[in-house]
């Protein structure tokens, strides 16, 4: 699946800076092409003219593949894609609609679309295009401004607990349901014969800051407050970067690895014995273990352990969007509906993994079928999105290094949460 491996590119590459602030607001456009909601309804006719789509490397190198149908059933429409490395993806769009050269339809992901969210930019979602109440729910509110879509959602991931099941076995013990039984666990774990017993994320980026979010919520949290201010230096979040701290001091984790491109290796290795992390990892470890069925009789998920407030994870994936100067909306759409169809959504799974947005196409057997998908079926039925602010990325990179401050013991908890307020307050929320 490739969400890891946009995780990846962005690492190598030194992407997470591309994913800043993005102040678009009218660049290249004119009022008159600017989308308003509640835009007319979609008709049930075909589709017609030419629809150039925009979409990162991964999900969609199949997708020409999975809408055949619809082309079928729109002769007269001509769908010509532009797949562009992950990592690339977002500068290149962002400078496409800066120049007005953007195409109609756009690929984004809900974790970080917030600087695309404005009507110069993107048109609002058209009434009755698709039911909201069928997607999960944070993958719909992380296009919803202000009361309006913009965009569809296509693909969902979140994280749960990946686990050794043979060695959680031979320990006697269950999946931890509560931040108290996680470190216990892992010690459990190492006792059975693993080294350590998290192998934990240690790129301190954006993605850990990701985790910390994750974290403050189960502890009671937001990151936002009710007016839109940061609201980051709080017992929840001193609680969030502690919980995660834990994990290294207590020696059921190292500051020093795996990195991202070891933390299969050494899962099946028994280097260690779990993984906090999305659902493509099932799909690859068999070929990590270099052996069919080693997944299906060595491994285990379940939903993350409970905060004060509960197992709340976040929600990301694939979304799409038309943009707001496309000269063909009506096909545009039309195509979006379709690729929001459960049954697309089932294709797209069948074709590359990609588990679906809608909830209803979670109940094909293709889907269903995959008892290791469960817990992240769970998860996504209690997930929230990451604020939709555009100076999100920011805070959440930094945050990612505060907390390797306090996991190597360079740094308190308390202090952490005091400059991530800081710097948060510093650059604001990008919607002042």
């Amino acid at each position: 699946m490739s969400n890891l491996s946009r995780r990846d590119a962005l690492r190598l590459t030194g992407g997470i800076a591309l994913l800043g602030s993005f102040a678009l607001a009218g660049c290249g456009r004119s009022d008159d092409t600017t989308a308003k909601a509640g835009a007319e309804p979609i008709a049930s006719s075909p589709a017609t003219g030419t629809v150039t789509v925009w979409a990162a490397q991964g999900d969609a190198d199949v997708l020409d593949k999975v809408i055949k149908p619809f082309k079928a059933a729109n002769p007269d429409l001509d769908v010509k894609f532009t797949l562009i490395p992950n990592a690339d993806y977002y500068t290149k769009l962002q400078s496409a609609i800066a120049a007005g050269k953007g195409p109609d339809v756009a690929q984004f992901f809900p974790e970080s679309q917030a600087q695309f969210l404005d009507p110069s930019i993107l048109r609002p979602v058209p009434d009755g295009l698709v039911d909201p109440d069928n997607f999960f729910t944070s993958l719909w509110d992380a296009g919803v401004v202000k009361d309006v879509a913009y965009t569809v959602p296509w693909y969902a991931y979140t994280y749960a607990l990946v686990y050794r099941s043979d060695l959680a076995k031979k320990a006697g013990v269950e999946a931890p349901k509560t931040w108290d039984e996680m470190v216990p666990f892992f010690k459990a774990l190492q006792g059975a014969g693993a080294a350590h017993g998290l192998g934990a994320d240690i790129g301190w980026d954006i993605f850990n800051g990701q985790d910390a979010a994750m974290y403050a919520w189960q502890a009671g949290g937001s990151l936002l407050s009710s007016g839109g201010e940061w609201t980051l230096d709080t017992p929840a979040m001193v609680d969030a970067i502690t919980y995660n701290a834990s994990f290294y001091t207590s020696g059921t984790a190292d500051t020093a690895g795996p990195g991202f491109l070891d933390s299969q290796p050494y899962f099946v290795s028994g280097r260690t014995a779990t993984m906090i992390t999305g659902p493509w990892v099932i799909g690859q470890l068999d070929a990590a273990a270099k052996k069919d069925g080693w997944t299906a009789s060595h491994v285990a998920t379940a939903p993350l352990p409970a905060g004060a407030s509960g197992s709340v994870s976040f929600s990301a994936g694939g979304s799409w969007g038309v943009l707001a100067d496309t000269d063909n909306a009506d096909a545009s759409w039309k195509l979006i509906r379709y690729i929001s169809s459960p049954s697309t959504q089932v294709s797209q799974y069948k074709a590359y993994s990609s588990l679906p947005a809608v909830v209803s196409a979670w109940k094909d057997s293709a889907i269903a079928g995959q008892p290791l998908l469960d817990a992240f079926l769970t998860q996504l039925k209690n997930t929230r999105a990451f604020p939709q602010v555009s100076t999100w990325p920011q805070v959440a990179t930094r945050l990612g290094k505060e907390m390797e401050a306090v996991a190597k013991g360079e740094e308190t908890a308390a202090k952490a949460a005091a400059n991530l307020q800081s710097y948060a307050d510093s650059l604001g929320t990008g919607t002042e």
